[in-house]
Formats: C-alpha cells, sequence, structure tokens
C-alpha cells in the first residue's frame, strides 16, 4: 500500500504526533484563512449596511446565521488538520476544492442577509463540507485506528449535508427554524464522533491556528478605523468626532488583541473535554470580533448623518460586540489565570461597555478606555505573579 502511494506521490494518511515539538501552521492553513476573510467581510458589511438601514433584528439575526457556517468549516478543517494533515497533492487539492466553496458561500452572503435567499450560501457551504467527508473518508482507508471515529465523521456530516439541501424546498419560514435544528446537529457530528475515540490534534497548533484567525478578524476592525480617518480627511466635516472614532478603533482593536493574547492558551486544551469547550465558544469570540469592524462602521454613518437610526443603536453596535468578547474570552480564556481580582474588573468592564451603548455620544471613547482597563489590570496581574506575591486567589 505504501508503495502504490509514494508512487502517486501520496502520503499514507494517519494520526500525526500530537506533542511534536514546533508545530506551527503551515503556508496551505495560512491561505486557507485568508480566503474565510473574504466571506467574513461580507458578512460584516451586510451587518453594517442592514443596522444602519435600521433593520438591526434582521441583520443580527442573518449575520448570526451566516457566521456559523464561515466559522463551522473553518473549525471542523482546522482540528482535522492538526491531527492528520498530509500535505501532499491530494490534500492540497481537497483543501482548496474547500477554499473554492468558501467563496460560492461569499457570493451569496448579500442575498442571505438581505433577502433571507441562503441558496448560494447553502451549496457554497455544502461544498465545504462535502470535501471534508471525502478527507474523513481518506482517513477511515488509510489508518485502522483511526477508522471508527473517521466513519463516523464522514457519515455524519455528509448526513446532514443532506438535509441542508433538501431545507431549500422548505418554506421561508421552516427554513428559519431549521436551521438551527441543523446546526444542533453540525455541533453534536464531532461530539459523537469522538465519544469513543479522540483525535490527535496538538494543544500548541489549536492555539496558534485560533488565535491567527483571531488576528484575521481584527484586520477588519483597522480597516474600519483606517475608513474614518480616510473619511474624515477627504470630507473635512465632522473632523473631530471622525478623528476621535479612528483613535478610539485603533485601541480597541489592539486591546481586543492583547487581551486575547494576555495568557498562554494551549493549557486549556489538555483533553478532549476541555478541546470542545475552547473551541466551540470561540464562535462568539470569532462573531463578536467579526461584528467590531461593523459597529465601527455604524458609528461613521452616525457621524456622518448617514443613518437615522437612535444613538443607542449606534452605539450598541459597536459596545455590545465588545462586550460579549470581553465576557466570553474572560469565561473561557482567562478566569482560571488571573486573581479574582481582575476577573471582577473585567466583568465590571463588560457592563461599563453595554451602559456605554446608551450614552448621546463618545461611547466608542468609553469602550476604548474600558478595553484599556483590562489591559492595565492584566498586565499588572502577571506583573505581580512574575515577581511571586502570593495576592489573592486566582478566579
Amino acid at each position: 500500500m505504501n508503495g502504490v502511494l509514494s508512487r502517486m506521490g501520496l502520503r499514507r494518511m494517519s494520526a500525526r504526533d500530537a506533542d511534536a515539538p514546533g508545530r506551527v501552521a503551515s503556508p496551505l492553513e495560512l491561505l486557507f484563512d485568508l480566503v474565510f476573510v473574504v466571506a467574513i467581510s461580507q458578512a460584516s458589511s451586510n451587518l453594517h449596511h442592514l443596522i444602519s438601514a435600521g433593520e438591526v433584528g434582521q441583520g443580527v439575526l442573518s449575520y448570526l446565521m451566516v457566521f456559523f457556517a464561515v466559522w463551522w468549516a473553518w473549525m471542523n478543517f482546522t482540528w482535522f488538520a492538526s491531527a492528520f494533515d498530509t500535505d501532499d497533492w491530494l490534500y492540497r487539492v481537497m483543501t482548496i476544492v474547500q477554499m473554492g466553496g468558501v467563496l460560492v458561500l461569499a457570493a451569496g452572503v448579500h442575498d442571505a442577509m438581505v433577502e433571507f435567499d441562503y441558496t448560494v450560501v447553502t451549496f457554497g457551504y455544502v461544498i465545504m463540507r462535502l470535501a471534508m467527508v471525502g478527507q474523513w473518508a481518506r482517513l477511515a482507508a488509510s489508518d485502522p485506528a483511526s477508522r471508527g471515529t473517521a466513519v463516523r465523521f464522514a457519515v455524519g456530516i455528509a448526513g446532514v449535508q443532506v438535509l441542508w439541501v433538501a431545507r431549500l424546498a422548505l418554506p421561508e419560514t421552516w427554513q428559519l427554524w431549521t436551521f438551527f435544528l441543523l446546526m444542533a446537529l453540525e455541533i453534536c457530528v464531532p461530539i459523537v464522533a469522538e465519544a469513543r475515540g479522540r483525535t490527535p490534534w496538538h494543544p500548541h497548533h489549536i492555539a496558534e491556528r485560533f488565535g491567527l484567525f483571531t488576528l484575521l478578524l481584527l484586520g477588519e476592525s483597522l480597516l474600519a478605523s483606517s475608513n474614518a480617518l480616510i473619511d474624515a480627511l477627504a470630507a473635512g466635516e465632522h473632523l473631530a468626532d471622525l478623528l476621535w472614532l479612528a483613535a478610539s478603533g485603533l485601541v480597541i482593536t489592539a486591546a481586543i488583541w492583547w487581551i486575547y493574547y494576555a495568557r498562554e492558551q494551549h493549557e486549556a486544551l489538555s483533553n478532549a473535554r476541555r478541546g470542545f469547550a475552547f473551541g466551540y465558544p470561540h464562535y462568539a469570540i470569532f462573531a463578536a470580533v467579526g461584528a467590531v469592524s461593523a459597529g465601527v462602521e455604524v458609528e461613521i454613518d452616525k457621524v456622518t448623518g448617514q443613518t437615522e437610526v437612535s444613538d443607542a443603536v449606534a452605539g450598541l453596535a459597536l459596545t455590545l460586540p465588545v462586550a460579549v468578547f470581553l465576557l466570553v474570552v474572560w469565561a473561557v480564556l482567562l478566569r482560571r489565570q488571573i486573581a479574582r481580582s481582575v476577573s471582577a474588573v473585567v466583568v465590571a468592564a463588560v457592563l461599563v461597555a453595554v451602559a456605554a451603548g446608551l450614552l448621546p455620544a463618545g461611547e466608542y471613547v468609553v469602550a476604548a478606555l474600558v478595553l484599556t482597563a483590562v489591559v492595565v489590570a492584566l498586565e499588572v496581574d502577571g506583573a505581580r505573579r512574575v515577581r511571586g506575591g502570593v495576592g489573592d486567589r486566582v478566579g
């Protein structure tokens, strides 16, 4: 078998060493991430336009639905690659097929979010997921030790994709409610598939991959801040407000990065249960970070008079994603590694961020200051630990 594979330029797909030193993201994984940014940019842009048009409920709901498709396909590939990446030509081709599915999905984001027409998004998503079925089928054929888990993954994913396509024939109302049912089924597939055998993903590699994806999402926020500055310089109107918004957007982006990377994350990936507890909540983290750029863009519209939404809607469009990010990052990544006093600071910051969204003006400055306060608290706590101080107990 190995001889045949070698003549075809292929490697036998089997479990990689989960403890291998120096494991980092591959160039293919980095390219894969960049394609997903296209879909995320479309989702964030449409969220911005829908909120500015006063369609807040539709914008938020459709954004979360589209973002699930993006996040779930990305995350499933990421964990598979960490455990079984062969980096031969067939693996690369199947990964590129998934990238093609992302581009199809991105092309359908506008219709999905504005018209609730999920046809193109569904087909793009199914392309991505069926490519993963092919990867799991290849693993099942190559590695007897992983066969049971691989077959459960392949069958589970394929079965749900049939339901996604069938869902398109339902009336619009039924399509909405069945989305959440199929979402739950997708989430259950890895839990069932790994119940009798964990895939050997690499903790350091997974932590790096999630961190890199967060960086890509933050790029959207930097773009939004630069748009505010460009608009200020080009129009010459509302100059002071737009400059404050651009500066605040930069501080918010930098603080989100600082907070996310404040503590080592691979230690939270010590077993399968903690792996699920790490990966699944990142839906909220990623969606919140992706929504920050939309919030900044809504604030630009409010400052320049291009939207008639209330001050509270415009403010919360920015501060609510910031609050969600803080709360989930604290619960998933920080809570066990910081002092209780710092946890209290973070929780208070969440509440202040939400309240800031209701201010008639300056909410973006308050959000930036709140995040800065959390950064300072985390750094003081880190310095105290380095000095070996006792301090209060970790909470």
